[in-house]
């Protein structure tokens, strides 16, 4: 019963007294009426006082013979005035034709102010149609799909500003829709490699009824660290959900020993697959100033592409090295390979190769774009070189901290 009077109370009202168009229509009505008012009743103001100045009357003068008091005959003029038969019954007329005028003013302005009614009304329409398609496409929008926008044509007008307004707003809006929809499929990818670290780490421990010590002591160690380093990215991507933007961090660091604890926590996914792991870390330090999550982010994601693209009996190769002003980072793999046209479109947001068995994996595209967006933010740059069927290989490049612009 609640749930009907809450459907009930949010149906919109279709009293038509009570709408815009009808005010409108009963103002231009109202202004129409009363115009016409004012033009007919100043006719007819006018046409009834020059009737009613004209004279019916006149003077005439006539010269009569009289006798003065002394009894002489004298010839003098006597005026008077005489209603003119004719003009009186001119004014007459007149009377009726005025009668007859005021009887037919009344009659058209009854039946002009219901011809206002109509005529405002279809003004009202017309005025208020763009307004109606702004409210159509505003019904017509859904939260999943902010793609529709009014393109409102005519007169550059207060009502094309409004919907010009109102198609900016959609843009926004479709923005914030699709930035958020980016943020969670980049969390959710974030999210997944020292998820998968963890799983695998214990599923092998578990595995092997005698582990010793020792053994289940290295696997807490590397569950710990990518458990510290899961608290740390979601802590990352709580504050990049408030302000619309990740955190970096400024601090010295050793990317040899970054890439070392790495290839540490890679290696039971790596075993459960047949593979084998190989290193080549350098032993002198390999300094680099940065954010410290971001480039393990980088790398664990280069990791993960290698591991679980690479076939089984195969290895995957780590190098850590010093060039001249740089501190390179490569991971090799004998995995299928990628073909040269695609090489810039690997790093694109969301670009999956083969997109139904992305989505079967479960893979949202976004890993080698954080690689990229990773190794710009720290001033250096990633190269590939991979054929088909001929492995991949990536090349991280860091500028050393006094060479870091």
């Amino acid at each position: 019963m609640a749930e009907a009077e809450r459907v009930v109370k949010t149906i919109p009202r279709t009293d038509w007294a009570g709408s815009i168009r009808f005010r409108l229509a009963v103002l231009y009505s109202v202004l129409l009426f009363g115009l016409a008012t004012i033009v007919v009743g100043g006719i007819y103001a006018g046409l009834a006082r020059s009737l009613e100045d004209q004279d019916v009357s006149r003077k005439e003068a006539v010269v009569a013979l009289f006798r003065d008091s002394d009894g002489q005959n004298m010839i003098g003029t006597i005026e008077f005035e005489r209603t003119d038969p004719l003009a009186l019954f001119e004014r007459e007329v007149n009377e009726q034709a005025l009668d007859q005028l005021r009887t037919y003013a009344f009659g058209a302005l009854g039946v002009l102010f219901i011809g206002s009614l109509g005529v405002g009304w279809f003004v009202s329409g017309l005025v208020l149609r763009p307004v109606e398609r702004i409210r159509s496409v505003a019904s017509d929008i859904q939260h999943t799909d902010l793609s529709r926008r009014i393109n409102l044509d005519g007169p550059d007008d207060e009502l094309k500003h409004l919907a010009d307004t109102f198609d900016e707003m959609l843009g926004r809006i479709d923005d914030a829709f699709e930035s958020q929809r980016e943020f969670i499929h980049e969390a959710s990818h974030e999210l997944r490699n020292p998820l998968a670290v963890i799983r695998t780490n214990i599923d092998v421990a578990l595995a092997d009824p005698d582990a010793s010590a020792e053994e289940l002591r290295s696997v807490s160690e590397v569950v710990g660290r990518s458990a510290a380093r899961m608290t740390t990215l979601v802590d990352d991507l709580l504050l990049y959900a408030r302000h619309g933007e990740r955190t970096t961090r400024e601090e010295d660091f050793d990317l040899a020993e970054i890439v070392g604890n790495l290839a540490e926590e890679f290696e039971a996914p790596a075993e459960a697959r047949g593979l084998v792991l190989a290193l080549n870390i350098s032993d002198q330090t390999l300094p680099v100033c940065g954010d410290t999550p971001a480039v393990r982010r980088a790398v664990a994601n280069l990791l993960a592409n290698a591991i679980r693209l690479a076939p089984s009996g195969t290895s995957v190769t780590v190098a850590c090295a010093r060039h001249d002003d740089w501190n390179t980072l490569s991971i090799a793999d004998q995995g299928p390979g990628i073909m040269p046209e695609d090489h810039q479109r690997v790093f694109q947001r969301f670009w999956r190769g083969d997109k139904q068995k992305a989505r079967e994996q479960g893979r949202s595209g976004l890993g080698l774009t954080i690689v990229r967006q990773v190794m710009e933010a720290h001033g250096g740059r990633v190269d590939l070189s991979s054929n088909v069927d001929d492995g991949s290989t990536f090349l991280l490049w860091f500028p050393r901290p006094h060479n870091r612009v």
